[in-house]
């Protein structure tokens, strides 16, 4: 072990949170081993660096005042005073004797944790946290990771105490997900779905749809979601590491994808799978659903001949506890849903990957949270960018991802990059964005 990478805590309690999130900072995030111990003597009669993080006077090289949260169990409203700061930005659980102006160990967990999105609140149409219920969004911090903030001054003033702390840092990572919602406009659509659309462009007087549909069926134009040969030369060119995410449930209003079981469909799926990870987009109708969310798991699996252990929710249904419990529950162990459906930035405030810590069991799981902060639906709808100025709009969010040695997780789907009519002058707009995300 090297002298020069380890830490000796005291804590006049030891928890599952303290663990955690101890954990998270001190190892995941700044590359040090910690001892935690709660007998004084120890801390005393240890040679090295000495940190303390409790509500008690401790002589130590580093102290810390704690908050209550991480020495509770359960839900409670918390009282949350936001502050302004030169260096933090903004920060909350506000504490006085302290090498730090804060708790941020607990104002940390409560962010990662997303502990208000287990509180009651309003949801939205679709029974959904909306980004504007959050800290975040209320207090203008959202497209900000601002726990990695906290922790770029917590580890220079942490250097400033122990010298010759040797810190280390992840390397920066960037990951192209593609949510194959609708695989085709037109093609392998069934019979009654093809007469129903003929239908709805009849009745609608929709003249260039019908036109388009048949345009298509007869093989005579290309189906304005197939983006598959583009998607795959931009991998090629850049060298990407690439996830796909595949609908495969039950036909809903919701729902629209192919039926699992068309062949031609199935061969898509196992062509894309050939060059990419791939993952199960847990549809709407799923959602509270465990039996069904693992029937379209193994779907997934008898298509691909692969272990399915990836997984983003369809119209980003998450819902604490129930949706990762679900998913630990079904063998699924890293997810892509940590992310707004129409805000792009920081659900959790943090851009690396995290283990999820279930609050309602008070336990660290074996699920890995991979957030996302990027959109290209967003980026359009809710950020007002066009295909000339969506590099600029972006650009903000991945430098703030780089400059934390972070993991950067981008969202398009195979419609916005096709030929479809209100997508058209997009074309570009993915490897546009993608020469920004991997420039260093």
């Amino acid at each position: 072990m090297n002298p020069n990478a380890h830490i000796f805590v005291y804590t006049h309690k030891i928890t599952p949170r303290v663990r955690y999130i101890f954990n998270l900072i001190f190892k995941d995030c700044l590359g040090l081993t910690f001892q935690l111990t709660t007998n004084i003597d120890d801390l005393k009669a240890f040679e090295g660096y000495k940190f303390s993080y409790t509500n008690q006077d401790i002589e130590s090289n580093f102290h810390v005042s704690s908050h209550s949260l991480l020495f509770e169990s359960g839900i409670k409203e918390q009282t949350i005073q936001i502050q302004n700061h030169e260096h933090y930005l903004k920060y909350f659980f506000k504490t006085y004797k302290n090498d730090l102006p804060f708790d941020i160990f607990a104002a940390s967990f409560y962010l990662i944790s997303r502990y208000e999105e287990y509180m009651p609140f309003i949801p939205d149409a679709f029974n959904r946290y909306e980004a504007e219920s959050s800290l975040a969004y209320q207090y203008d911090f959202l497209r900000i990771p601002l726990v990695n903030v906290w922790l770029e001054e917590f580890e220079r003033v942490l250097k400033t105490k122990f010298p010759k702390l040797e810190i280390t840092h992840r390397q920066y990572n960037y990951i192209s997900t593609i949510d194959i919602d609708n695989a085709y406009k037109y093609k392998q659509k069934g019979l009654m779905r093809h007469i129903g659309g003929y239908v709805k462009g009849i009745l609608s007087l929709n003249k260039n749809d019908l036109i388009d549909r048949t345009s298509v069926l007869l093989k005579k134009e290309k189906d304005p979601f197939d983006s598959y040969n583009y998607q795959l030369d931009i991998q090629k060119k850049y060298e990407l590491n690439v996830i796909y995410f595949f609908l495969l449930g039950d036909y809903g209003v919701n729902d629209k994808n192919h039926p699992s079981n068309n062949l031609n469909f199935q061969k898509l799926i196992k062509h894309l799978f050939d060059y990419s990870a791939g993952g199960i987009h847990p549809s709407f109708g799923s959602n509270q659903n465990t039996e069904q969310v693992k029937i379209e798991v193994n779907r997934l699996a008898r298509i691909s001949h692969r272990e399915i252990y990836q997984s983003r929710q369809h119209f980003s249904m998450l819902k604490f506890p129930d949706t990762y419990a679900n998913l630990l529950e079904i063998g699924i162990t890293n997810d892509y849903s940590m992310g707004y459906s129409n805000h792009n930035g920081f659900r959790a405030s943090y851009c690396m990957p995290f283990y999820w810590y279930d609050l309602d069991d008070e336990l660290e799981t074996g699920l890995k949270i991979h957030p996302f902060c990027l959109s290209e639906t967003s980026l359009r709808y809710k950020d007002e960018a066009n295909p000339k100025t969506i590099v600029n709009v972006a650009k903000p969010l991945i430098d703030y991802v780089k400059k934390f040695n972070g993991e950067l997780i981008t969202i398009f789907h195979n419609d916005t990059m096709g030929c479809a009519k209100e997508w058209l002058d997009w074309n570009n707009a993915y490897e546009d964005l993608v020469k920004q995300c991997i420039t260093k």
